[in-house]
């Protein structure tokens, strides 16, 4: 029994997942649509209705996630060629998201509507799934950090990652910010956040273009 476990933990590569880790983090910490669903979902139905919001929206990120990591392992592993042109394609998003974020006016960070009737959950895998810059962020950002011989217990760890790191990020705000002064905090370092984030992006993006 013990032997097996060690065998699960020995097939994990967790450099692999701290790479992806970090920045599945900071991609949940940035403040925009998202966080004002679960903002919005906690003001309109308490902390119970934002949590849902939270689970519903880190099983949409969760459903790219896996997509992601299974379809470009698959690539990687049948057309090495292709997968280093979607390294460079993912450079250059990663170059266009960073300037994006870096540029995003302070009045618009959080542009989003008033309060819909929909249910927290369903809100929330809304924004998460029907949301394409989720796409484009998780394809660029795992195209660098995946590898051939990975294992499935890797793959499986890298998906379930992203949608626990993105559920927790906003449970937390559903249960801890809302009607705090941290909120105001947040919201007012919201374009700081944003240009930490392009930096990160930036420089993880350099550094790919010249291991290619």
């Amino acid at each position: 029994m013990s032997q097996c476990c060690a065998l699960g933990m020995e097939a994990v590569a967790w450099d692999i997942l701290l790479a992806a880790g970090t920045v599945f983090f900071l991609g949940a910490i940035s403040p925009g649509p998202s966080l004002m669903v679960v903002l919005r979902n906690t003001l309109i139905g308490g902390r119970r209705q934002g949590v849902m919001c939270a689970i519903g929206h880190g099983l949409g990120f969760g459903v790219y996630a896996g997509m992601a990591v299974f379809g470009l392992i698959v690539l990687l592993e049948e057309a090495p060629e292709i997968f280093t042109g979607l390294q460079l394609l993912g450079c250059l998003l990663l170059v266009w998201y960073g300037w994006s974020m870096w540029n995003v006016e302070a009045k618009h960070l959080f542009d989003e509507d008033q309060a819909s009737g929909r249910q927290g959950f369903a809100e929330g895998f809304a924004i998460a799934f029907f949301n394409p810059k989720i796409a484009l962020f998780l394809v660029a950002v795992l195209a660098q950090v995946l590898e051939a011989d990975m294992s499935f217990a890797s793959k499986a760890a890298v998906g379930l990652l992203g949608m626990t790191i993105d559920t927790l990020w906003y449970i937390i705000v559903a249960l801890m910010l809302t009607g705090t002064s941290r909120l105001d905090v947040l919201k007012s370092n919201a374009q700081l956040i944003h240009r930490i984030t392009a930096l990160v992006l930036w420089g993880f993006a350099l550094s790919v273009f010249f291991r290619i």
